[in-house]
C-alpha cells in the first residue's frame, strides 16, 4: 500500500493526466507528469515535469530513483519502457495489457480468439493481403491503422479491395486492420477499476453520441435498461479477467438491435466517456485510478444522480471565446477546462456535466447547449 506523501508517476500529459494529478495531489501525494510537450495541460498540477520522450533514459532513471508508482493516461506509450519501469516500481496498466491494446490487430485478434463477440475484421500488414480477403467480407468497411488512431483519426470507409490497396500504400503500407462496418441500435461503454488481488469496481454504464468519429455526449445511466447493463458489464469484467489487468480499463460495445453486444475497443484508461464521474460519482474514475495504482482500497463509483457529459471541441473557438454564460447560468452544471491554450478544430478543449432526475432529460439539455454554443446567437 503506497500512502499519501508519497511520488506518483503518470506517462503522457494530456488532460487525461491533468484530472488524474489533481485527483492524486488532492489526496496528498507527488506527482511526476512525463510528457515531451513542456507546456501539456497535466504539468498545471505535477509536483515535477519531465518533458522528454517516452524512451528517454535519463527520464527513465529519474523515476526509478524518485517516485513509488507509475500509470499512463494514454495506450502509446511503449510497452518497453513500461517493462523497465516494473523491474523496480509498481506499474498500472501492465505492459502487457497496454500492449494489447495499443495495437487494434493484436486487440482483435485477442477478443475473437477468446471468444469475445467482435465486428468482422481482416488483418493488413502487407499489400499480398488484400488478395487474401474473403469474397464474402462486408463492404463498404473501415481501414483503420493499426496503430495510432483515435478520436476517428487514422481510418477511413472503403468500398472496394481496390481502395483498400491505394489507401494502405498510400498510408506507406503500415499495418492496418480492415472492420466490417457495425449497424448497431447504440454505442455504449464500461469502465472498471481492477486491483491487483482480482477485485473489480464498475462505474455506471454509459451511452455515447458521437459526431464524425469523436465522442459528443455520454449519458448515465445508459438508456439500455438493467438487464442489458448488467450483460455489458460481465462481458467487461471477463475482458479485464483474461488479460489479467490492473488499473481503469475502458470497453467500447456495439449494442445490436437483437440485445447482441459486439467489442468495439479498449482503452486501458480512463476514458473520455467517464468524464461523468468526477461530478456524478462519489469516486470519479482518476481517484480510482489513483486508488488501484497505491493499492489502496477501491472508492464506492456509484451514481449519485443521472448525468451527461458535452465534450467542448476546438471549433467552437472559430470566432473566438465561447460565451460561458450559456453554460455557468445553470446551476446543474459543472464546466472543466482542461488549460489548452491553442484551441483546434478537433482538438478536446474541456467538458461539461450536466445532473438531472432523469437521462432523458440531462441528455437532451446537453444536446441543446452544445447547439446553443455552436449558434449562440
Amino acid at each position: 500500500m503506497i500512502l499519501p506523501g508519497a511520488s506518483l508517476g503518470v506517462l503522457g500529459g494530456g488532460q487525461l493526466g491533468r484530472m488524474f494529478a489533481m485527483s492524486a495531489r488532492s489526496m496528498g501525494y507527488r506527482v511526476v507528469t512525463w510528457d515531451p510537450d513542456p507546456h501539456c495541460p497535466a504539468k498545471d498540477f505535477s509536483s515535477f515535469h519531465l518533458s522528454a520522450g517516452f524512451e528517454d533514459e535519463d527520464a527513465i532513471r529519474y523515476c526509478l530513483d524518485n517516485i513509488d508508482a507509475v500509470t499512463t493516461e494514454f495506450e502509446n506509450v511503449p510497452a518497453t519502457t513500461l517493462e523497465r519501469l516494473s523491474q523496480k516500481l509498481i506499474v498500472t496498466p501492465p505492459a502487457k495489457g497496454v500492449g494489447i491494446c495499443q495495437d487494434r490487430i493484436r486487440e482483435k485478434t485477442f477478443l475473437s480468439r477468446l471468444g469475445f463477440p467482435v465486428p468482422e475484421f481482416f488483418p493488413v500488414t502487407q499489400e499480398k493481403d488484400i488478395d487474401s480477403i474473403p469474397p464474402g467480407f462486408p463492404f463498404p468497411a473501415l481501414l483503420k491503422r493499426s496503430r495510432l488512431g483515435y478520436d476517428g483519426k487514422g481510418q477511413i470507409l472503403v468500398g472496394t479491395p481496390a481502395e483498400v490497396v491505394t489507401i494502405f500504400s498510400s498510408w506507406g503500407s503500415v499495418p492496418c486492420i480492415l472492420e466490417g462496418r457495425v449497424l448497431f441500435d447504440k454505442e455504449i461503454s464500461v469502465i472498471l477499476a481492477r486491483n491487483r488481488s482480482g477485485a473489480i469496481h464498475y462505474f455506471p454504464v454509459a451511452e455515447n453520441r458521437h459526431r464524425q468519429g469523436v465522442l459528443e455526449i455520454s449519458v448515465a445511466p445508459a438508456r439500455i435498461g438493467e438487464i442489458l447493463a448488467k450483460k455489458a458489464m460481465e462481458i467487461a469484467g471477463s475482458v479485464a479477467e483474461k488479460m489479467e489487468y490492473s488499473g481503469i480499463l475502458a470497453v467500447e460495445l456495439f449494442l445490436l438491435h437483437d440485445g447482441r453486444f459486439l467489442v468495439n475497443e479498449l482503452a486501458p484508461r480512463p476514458h473520455n466517456s467517464g468524464h461523468f464521474t468526477l461530478d456524478a460519482c462519489l469516486t470519479s474514475q482518476f481517484e480510482q485510478q489513483v486508488r488501484v495504482l497505491c493499492d489502496i482500497p477501491m472508492g464506492d463509483s456509484g451514481l449519485s444522480m443521472p448525468a451527461a457529459m458535452g465534450n467542448l471541441m476546438g471549433d467552437l473557438w472559430a470566432n473566438g471565446e465561447p460565451d460561458w454564460n450559456i453554460l455557468l447560468e445553470n446551476p446543474h452544471l459543472k464546466l472543466h477546462l482542461y488549460g489548452k491554450s491553442l484551441p483546434r478544430p478537433g482538438r478536446k478543449m474541456g467538458h461539461f456535466t450536466i445532473l438531472g432526475n432523469h437521462p432523458d432529460d440531462v441528455y437532451e439539455e446537453a444536446l441543446m447547449l452544445l447547439q446553443r454554443l455552436q449558434s449562440p446567437t
